[in-house]
């Protein structure tokens, strides 16, 4: 009877163990693995302006800093525009200089002079007019002809018209220039003043410098070939940010969100993981691209998603195959990255 008792215990036991395990609640993951490309931004360098190129100073391949020269047009014409553009900005300094300081003094005692000079001539034909009018009443105007008569009151009049003119140039002289032309001097000076500053920006468009660090991709241009704003001479690919193009499946969404730490794995470094961070959940679902290479997805709907990385040896490279592990705790939420 003893025997049969553990015998049944035994059976019971093992009866509500496989229920048990039959009927366990699933334990949930603790780590999702995704699969992607490694992606950067790129620029294509073109000039500015349009000119026959004199230098281009990089290779691809060769790492350039941010302001660094990598090529240069021909600037010989720009040159010669700017040395006239500065010649005609001095001429217009000068001319704008003498007519603020005004009238100098020994112009306006020239003036003086001219003025006196005048008056004498007014005097002068005044008398030779009376002297003529005396003789013709003497002589009851059989002395002197009407003719000479008549020159005479010319000349005064003339003369008296010249002593007028020479007056007013000597008020002018006095009160000095118009503020209006000293206005129109300025304005003019301001105006070759502008030429050269834009002169001057074209000379330092005709200079290509990287905008930022990075790797000269392709060289596009060679010296002698005309350089436009539509034909790029370099093609740059930056060095930072990198990021891992993914895709995480609609029913994992909600396991990741901004921020959370992952690790990039490639084939050229198995050993090596990458540390990261996800920077970017898209809002909008899409089908699995094809490069995506799990069977269980090639259906399925799926957010792209950016794990940026932290690349300090430089070993990702563009379009390179690469895996993402991100950590889970038991809630969906970041413990760590393994």
């Amino acid at each position: 009877m003893k025997k049969v008792v553990i015998a049944g215990v035994v059976v019971a036991a093992a009866v509500a163990g496989a229920a048990w395990y039959a009927w366990r609640p699933a334990p949930a993951e603790d780590g999702l693995t995704l699969y992607g490309n490694v992606d950067i931004r790129q620029i294509s360098l073109a000039f500015d302006g349009s000119d026959r190129v004199a230098e281009m100073r990089v290779e691809e391949g060769d790492r350039v800093k941010a302001g660094e020269v990598l090529a240069v047009l021909d600037r010989r014409a720009l040159q010669l525009q700017e040395a006239q553009a500065r010649a005609r900005i001095a001429v217009q300094e000068q001319a704008l200089l003498r007519l603020r300081n005004g009238t100098r003094p020994e112009e306006i005692a020239q003036a003086q002079a001219q003025v006196a000079a005048a008056r004498a001539e007014v005097e002068l034909a005044a008398q030779q007019l009376e002297r003529l009018k005396g003789i013709a009443a003497n002589t009851g105007g059989r002395g002197v002809s009407r003719q000479d008569l008549d020159n005479a009151e010319s000349r005064l009049r003339v003369a008296r018209a010249q002593w007028e003119d020479r007056g007013k140039a000597l008020q002018l002289a006095r009160v000095g220039p118009r503020k209006e032309d000293i206005a129109q001097a300025q304005a003019q000076l301001d105006v070759s003043r502008a030429e050269l500053a834009l002169i001057a920006y074209r000379l330092e468009q005709s200079e290509l410098k990287a905008p930022t660090d990075a790797v000269v991709r392709a060289r596009l241009l060679e010296p002698g070939d005309m350089a436009t704003p539509q034909r790029p001479a370099y093609a740059l690919a930056l060095t930072d940010p990198k990021w891992v193009r993914t895709y995480v499946p609609e029913p994992r969404l909600g396991q990741v969100r901004p921020g959370m730490a992952a690790q990039v794995v490639t084939d050229s470094h198995p050993d090596q993981p990458i540390a990261g961070r996800i920077g970017y959940i898209s809002s909008v679902a899409e089908f699995t691209p094809k490069n995506v290479q799990t069977e269980e997805l090639r259906t399925s709907l799926v957010y792209e998603m950016r794990v940026i990385v932290d690349d300090p040896q430089d070993r990702l490279r563009l379009g390179m195959p690469a895996t993402v592990r991100i950590a889970l705790d038991r809630q969906g939420d970041k413990v760590s990255a393994r």
